[in-house]
């Protein structure tokens, strides 16, 4: 099977698993639940997945892969906001995840199986922008600076995905990609390029 494939299937596992969480609660539902929302054996599924709740992990790493691609092809003297925004394709790459992640990250507070997965991701993504933004400065990804910077990004846009699902149940909620741009702005990512 392609990787394409594959991560079309992680996905589509993701997604049923999010809706089963979602209507029957984590505890009550099962990995056979879960591989016959989907169409496939329960063995195939832990193929996939190791845990019920790391099921879950496609639609939480989606925005932040995009996030690294960014980083990786963000130019000399223009500040991340501005380059992302730049892109245009930010606000679509977000839209295509909104419902099911807002349920999800929500969720996340009350399941503590839930809330590892969503830890565990953003503790890979960090080391992902460490590593991107060291090579972009000619710097060692284990240095102070580099990780610093890495942990406060990744900062920004954990805490900006967990306000913008809290806000989804408002009769007009921001969208995802305008809460991260605020996010980005406040913690220094905004006007200008931050100092290398």
């Amino acid at each position: 099977m392609s990787e394409r494939r594959k991560s079309l299937v992680r996905e589509q596992i993701a997604r049923a698993t999010v809706a089963l969480f979602t209507e029957k609660g984590v505890t009550a539902t099962t990995g056979d639940d879960i591989a016959e929302a989907v169409g496939m054996s329960t063995r195939t599924l832990w193929r996939y997945f190791p845990t019920k709740e790391s099921c879950v992990r496609p639609l939480l790493t989606s925005a932040l892969d995009r996030m690294g691609e960014h980083l990786r092809t963000w130019p000399s003297g223009m500040s991340l906001v501005d380059h992302v925004e730049s892109r245009g394709a930010f606000a679509e790459e977000t839209k295509r995840f909104e419902a099911p992640v807002s349920d999800l990250i929500r969720m996340a507070r009350q399941e503590p199986g839930v809330m590892a997965v969503w830890l565990q991701v953003h503790h890979s993504a960090e080391q992902l922008f460490a590593k991107i933004l060291a090579e972009r400065d000619g710097d060692d990804p284990d240095s102070l600076q580099s990780r610093i910077r890495a942990a406060t990004l990744n900062a920004a846009l954990r805490v900006a995905a967990e306000e913008w699902a809290d806000r989804q149940v408002l009769v007009d909620p921001p969208t995802l990609s305008r809460t991260i741009r605020a996010a980005l702005v406040s913690a220094g990512w905004g006007d200008e390029p931050l100092a290398t």
